[in-house]
C-alpha cells in the first residue's frame, strides 16, 4: 500500500489547464473511456449507466470531465449548472494510484483523498465495476494494441 506522496500539479499549470475549454477535454476523455473501458463493461449492468450524468474532477489540475452513457458508448456532456448524478474528485496522483491499483479506493475515500458526491448506488456500482475489471486490460500497451486492431484505425504506411 502506498501513501500520499505529496505530488501535486503545480498551481500555475493547474490554472492554465483550468482555463482551457471543457468540452474538448471531455471529448478526449470519453474517447479514452470508449477505447479502454467500454468494451469490458458487463453487458447486464450497463443499464445502470444509461442516461446518467457523471463528472471526474482532477482538483490539482483544475480539470473537469463531464460525460454520460447513451446507447452503447460514453458521450461528452455539458451538465451546465445542474449537478451531475455522480462526481468523483481527487488529485492527479490519487487517480494515477487508482488506475494502477497502487492504492485501494476505500483507503483513498476514508482518508478524504477521493471524494464521491451524488447518487450513492451509482457510486458503488462504478467502484465495484472498476474493481472487478482485470487491470491488465487497461494497461496502455494492451489498449493501444486493441485500438490498432480496429479496422480503419490501424497504422498506415505511405501507399496503403
Amino acid at each position: 500500500m502506498t501513501t500520499d506522496n505529496g505530488f501535486r500539479i503545480p498551481a500555475p499549470l493547474g490554472r492554465l489547464l483550468g482555463s482551457l475549454p471543457r468540452r474538448p477535454g471531455s471529448q478526449l476523455f470519453v474517447m479514452g473511456l470508449n477505447v479502454a473501458l467500454a468494451p469490458h463493461l458487463p453487458v447486464d449492468s450497463i443499464s445502470m449507466l444509461e442516461g446518467r450524468s457523471l463528472r471526474i474532477e482532477v482538483t490539482d489540475a483544475c480539470l473537469r470531465f463531464d460525460y454520460t452513457w447513451r446507447g452503447n458508448a460514453f458521450r461528452a456532456a455539458d451538465h451546465g449548472t445542474t449537478p451531475p448524478d455522480l462526481t468523483i474528485r481527487a488529485h492527479a496522483w490519487d487517480f494515477h494510484q487508482l488506475l494502477r491499483r497502487g492504492e485501494d479506493p476505500d483507503t483513498l475515500f476514508f482518508s478524504r483523498r477521493l471524494v464521491m458526491e451524488g447518487d450513492t448506488e451509482l457510486g458503488l456500482w462504478v467502484k465495484n465495476t472498476l474493481d472487478s475489471l482485470d487491470i491488465e486490460l487497461l494497461r496502455p500497451g494492451r489498449v493501444l494494441a486493441g485500438l490498432l486492431s480496429v479496422p480503419g484505425i490501424g497504422l498506415r504506411t505511405p501507399g496503403n
